[in-house]
């Protein structure tokens, strides 16, 4: 049990402080150096790092999904998303043993809870590691149309050829054993963002201008809609690390309530400048539909792939750890994690290869299984560690209209969101 706790409380998003043992097995090395580290301000980055992603690009289509109104939806994502972030806070003050979103599983359920919490969670960081290629070859051949190249007598078209080019550029960070230093260049998301919004903001006035969409409210696309706004407010499976990372985690709510105001004013103001510049024309990256050639296509371009290449390492680190547990290989081997990390690394890039539906897949990562980390885990949880104490009835009430709004969109977005990739073979 203790090699298997230091797999999953392995950090997905290291501070700047923390300076980990060279011993993986240190377990509470590891978390010494974390309480000695992360600033609020240095928290406000790291969390509003893990939240803001590529979600924001699909926010135009959630919109021309479900219509206007269907952001009255997106807000009650956010704050749905950052209560169910308050209940993990309160099950981590629950046992000092509790480190990582796993261990949270396990004190509440024991270990069927913890391989339950555990599978959901790598099986996300999975999916969402195929989107960062699938998001980099549709960007990159959007910047080089009509490349293509032959390799090993098969010819690569630019998509496929860009995903293969963007995973070899990331190999070599997915071997690193301190993953570190890739928290300063996952900073530079945050500046992707910005660029990305006055991209928005550039088309629109230099070029395309602003229309009227009369696309009030479409009840068949509220479900891919909703399980998109999910995507935009995952990363609550990192919230227990940046916890411990706190110097004063008692500040972690106020914490949290920043960095999900900062990011869904940007998730909204790119969603209606997206929306009111291409209408029902927009497609499932808003990137996609700025015009070749432009300076602010490029620069947006550029700056939307900064953030998947930084990220991927820190994503599939815990898969590679727990593949290495699994297989009972010995960890902190430089050629295992190489090995196994490479071929990690290669299956990504043969389904993204495949997978011609950015905007269905990221629906069905947000529909099933954030809605599983983001909603579900955190009220089952918090609810069996504090009903002995008592639950005030207006909380047990809230806790279950959203259990019930989590478990709609499980069923309705995974369904509708199956039925569009199907439909695309």
């Amino acid at each position: 049990m203790a090699d298997q706790k230091v797999i999953l409380a392995e950090p997905l998003l290291p501070g700047k402080e923390a300076d980990f043992a060279d011993d993986d097995d240190d377990v509470e090395a590891q978390l010494t150096s974390y309480h000695t580290g992360a600033s609020f301000s240095r928290t406000c980055l790291n969390l509003t790092n893990a939240v803001s992603g590529i979600g924001v690009l699909s926010m135009p289509y959630a919109v021309s999904q479900g219509g206007w109104l269907s952001l009255l939806l997106f807000v009650l994502v956010g704050a749905v998303c950052y209560y169910t972030g308050t209940l993990i806070e309160r099950c981590m003050r629950a046992d000092g043993s509790i480190a990582s979103y796993p261990d949270i599983g396990q004190f509440a359920f024991g270990a069927a809870g913890r391989r339950t919490v555990a599978f959901f969670m790598y099986v996300e960081l999975y999916l969402v590691a195929i989107s960062f290629l699938v998001l980099e070859g549709d960007n990159l051949d959007k910047l080089f149309p009509g490349a293509t190249m032959e390799i090993l007598g098969y010819q690569l078209p630019g998509k496929q050829l860009f995903i293969v080019l963007a995973a070899a550029v990331i190999l070599p960070t997915t071997w690193l054993k301190n993953l570190g230093m890739l928290a300063y260049v996952s900073a530079a998301g945050l500046i992707a963002s910005v660029a990305l919004t006055a991209s928005l903001i550039w088309a629109g006035v230099a070029e395309t201008g602003f229309h009227r969409n009369s696309n009030t409210l479409n009840l068949a696309g509220i479900p891919t809609s909703l399980g998109l706004y999910f995507v935009c407010f995952t990363g609550h499976a990192v919230f227990p690390t940046i916890y411990s990372s706190m110097k004063n985690s008692k500040h972690f709510s106020k914490v949290l309530l920043i960095s999900s105001v900062l990011c869904s004013l940007n998730y909204g103001l790119t969603a209606v400048l997206g929306y009111l510049i291409y209408g029902d024309d927009v497609q499932s990256q808003v990137t996609l539909n700025l015009p070749s050639g432009k300076l602010y296509t490029k620069i947006a371009i550029v700056m939307t792939l900064v953030n998947p290449m930084a990220k991927y390492a820190l994503l599939v680190a815990p898969i590679t750890a727990a593949v290495e547990e699994r297989l009972s290989l010995t960890r902190g081997s430089v050629p295992v994690r190489v090995a196994i990390s490479t071929a990690i690394l290669a299956s990504t890039v043969v389904v993204a290869s495949t997978v011609p539906f950015f905007g269905y897949l990221m629906s069905f990562i947000g529909s099933f299984l954030s809605v599983m980390a983001t909603v579900l885990f955190p009220c089952l949880c918090y609810l069996k560690i504090y009903k002995a104490d008592g639950i005030r009835h207006t909380e047990m009430v809230a806790i279950a209209g959203i259990l019930l709004l989590g478990v709609f969109v499980a069923v309705t977005g995974t369904y509708t969101s199956l039925l569009q990739i199907i439909a695309t073979f």
